[in-house]
């Protein structure tokens, strides 16, 4: 068996989930966060508020996730042309998603996520609950149609990497 007949099955079995209209709300919800990594500058910004702790840590984290962001979209993906099991215009009008222009291989949104996870896990008392927002924001992106499971898989290892690569650079 191989990838694209796995992520056709895993395809074809989350169908059971696609069109609740609760699990539609979050998932799309979800995916547009993960649009331009805004939720992780805003946790990012958040984690450097309290009492003690340095602004530049917050400006650092969003840095690395700029720079994670032109690794993936401008390096990683144009290696690749894969195309996208579907089209933000498949999507139920209501939700408004934005249509990605590059390769369906690796998912940005799970590269960010799990680069995010990855150093937040290490900064903050939540820990490895980052991992489970991670995969959250990741699985929004089979939901909607705009990613096949292995582009998950591959973005969320590329995610990881950069974020024990970079852990010095945003420090504890």
């Amino acid at each position: 068996m191989n990838f694209n007949q796995i992520d056709e099955l895993i395809d074809q079995w989350w169908d059971q989930w696609r069109g609740n209209p609760t699990l539609d709300k979050i998932f799309y919800a979800s995916s547009n966060l993960g649009d331009f990594s805004l939720i992780w500058h805003i946790v990012g910004g958040l984690a450097a508020l309290p009492p003690g702790k340095k602004a530049n840590q917050a400006l650092r984290f969003s840095a690395l996730m700029g720079a994670e962001s032109l690794i993936v979209n401008q390096l990683i993906k144009r290696q690749f042309n894969r195309p996208r099991p579907g089209s933000a215009d498949d999507n139920v009008s209501k939700y408004q998603l934005r249509e990605p222009i590059t390769s369906s291989f690796p998912s940005g949104h799970a590269s960010a996520a799990f680069c995010a996870a990855t150093v937040l896990a290490r900064r903050t008392r939540i820990g490895n609950l980052w991992f489970v927002a991670a995969a959250f924001i990741s699985m929004s992106r089979v939901h909607v149609r705009l990613h096949h499971a292995s582009d998950l898989v591959g973005g969320a290892l590329i995610g990881s990497i950069i974020g024990k690569l970079t852990h010095r650079f945003i420090g504890k």
